[in-house]
């Protein structure tokens, strides 16, 4: 009997979005991934991706992974705890610590295991885990993970973290997890403050610079830099998966922290290590981003130009004011047709629908990559407009001339 196989069949919703034509997942590229990509044999403008510096085909970050192969071979064949640890992971440990300014830092093989191994490691029973409502699902699972007193505050509001951070007792361990960019909204945590209620109720503060690093701070060194608020924040954790041209991710903070990570962590005990060709092509893509500043100053004028596109049209942006801008909405249905029509009219963009967003937050997901060209932009403002015109989406076109 296939117990499993009989559980699941009535599960049908992507079978259905198939039969409809505006199913959106899983959609092949036959190409790098740049400002434009191959799919079904066709060009398409790339606007869903999370390459913000445009680093993932940068021909010396291509010869860094080729170089690493050549050396050590395309997998470390275990853990970094046992046979796993190369010299160049220890290398770019060092370079990442700099980078954002503290003491040292610990790579994992995803973001996802650096979140989990982090949180589920550094708060136990009857301690306190407290969250922006909008912290991304690598924070919630590892939350669920570490049996702490899981307690969320509404997106971005200082008033209801003070009124969570009063909820605890004032001798327990209490760390506040935030995004630095919120992936979806495209806003900036306010840290500032953060860091004042954190010193006020004496708390610990980790930033999950996923989408931060390379974006905002000096040279791209992410939310801490941004604000110069480096010192006041206890863990910096970020990704290789989006500036920075890779796969993986880190922690970094004071070396005592560190040290228990690196010998507590099962995320990063029991998991093989980054293979070498990802490891170079981080090291190789934070020389560029450093000494490249350029990428990140082009980033932020097409950023600065497309907001002011979309607004001046009434499409509604939220609170973003980053290179990710949500396009809202608030309809699923509609959502997932936009992305269909943009699609066979040559634009990529992600469409982000319940559960992973409330259905009145139901949004187009556009991103922006520093290789894009503002003749390219200009194509796709142009035709995402005449979309949601056509499809009705936003109420506010009818109050633009």
């Amino acid at each position: 009997m296939k117990i499993l196989s009989e559980r699941y069949e009535q599960y049908d919703i992507p079978q259905q979005l198939m039969a409809a034509g505006i199913y959106p997942y899983f959609r092949a590229i036959k190409s790098g991934q740049d400002s434009e990509v191959t799919i079904n044999g066709k060009g398409v403008l790339m606007f869903g991706s999370n390459s913000y510096l445009g680093l993932s085909n940068h021909p010396k970050i291509k010869e860094a992974a080729i170089k690493a192969i050549e050396k050590y071979g395309t997998s470390c064949s275990g853990s970094r705890f046992l046979n796993g640890t190369l010299d160049i992971h220890l290398e770019l440990e060092e370079k990442l610590a700099k980078l954002v300014g503290k003491d040292e830092a610990i790579c994992f093989s995803t973001g996802f295991q650096a979140n989990l191994g982090t949180i589920s490691a550094l708060c136990g029973r009857n301690e306190y885990l407290l969250l922006d409502s909008q912290d991304h699902a690598s924070i919630i699972e590892g939350s669920r993970l570490s049996l702490a007193k899981i307690l969320k505050f509404a997106h971005n509001d200082m008033a209801s973290l003070e009124s969570k951070l009063m909820l605890c007792e004032p001798d327990k361990n209490k760390l506040i997890v935030v995004d630095g960019i919120f992936s979806m909204e495209g806003d900036i945590v306010n840290l500032p403050e953060i860091v004042r209620l954190k010193e006020k109720y004496n708390a610990s503060l980790m930033v999950d610079d996923a989408h931060a690093i390379g974006v905002i701070g000096q040279n791209g060194r992410g939310t801490s830099s941004h604000f110069n608020l480096t010192q006041d924040v206890d863990l910096i954790m970020g990704t290789f998966s989006k500036s920075l041209a890779s796969i993986g991710g880190f922690i970094a903070g004071d070396k005592e922290v560190i040290n228990f990570l690196k010998h507590n962590a099962r995320a990063l005990i029991f998991s093989a290590s980054m293979p070498p060709a990802s490891v170079a092509s981080v090291s190789a893509a934070i020389d560029i981003m450093l000494n490249e500043p350029e990428r990140m100053k082009h980033l932020w004028d097409l950023t600065k130009y497309a907001h002011q596109a979309f607004i001046s049209a009434g499409i509604d942006t939220g609170k973003s004011e980053t290179p990710i801008i949500p396009l809202y909405v608030r309809d699923d249905m509609k959502v997932l047709k936009l992305a269909r029509i943009l699609l066979d009219e040559g634009i990529f963009v992600n469409p982000v629908i319940s559960p992973a967003v409330s259905k009145d937050d139901a949004m187009i997901r556009f991103s922006l990559m520093a290789t894009h060209t503002y003749e390219q932009l200009d194509v796709a403002v142009e035709k995402i407009i005449r979309a949601f015109k056509e499809l009705d989406v936003a109420p506010r076109f009818q109050r633009i001339e």
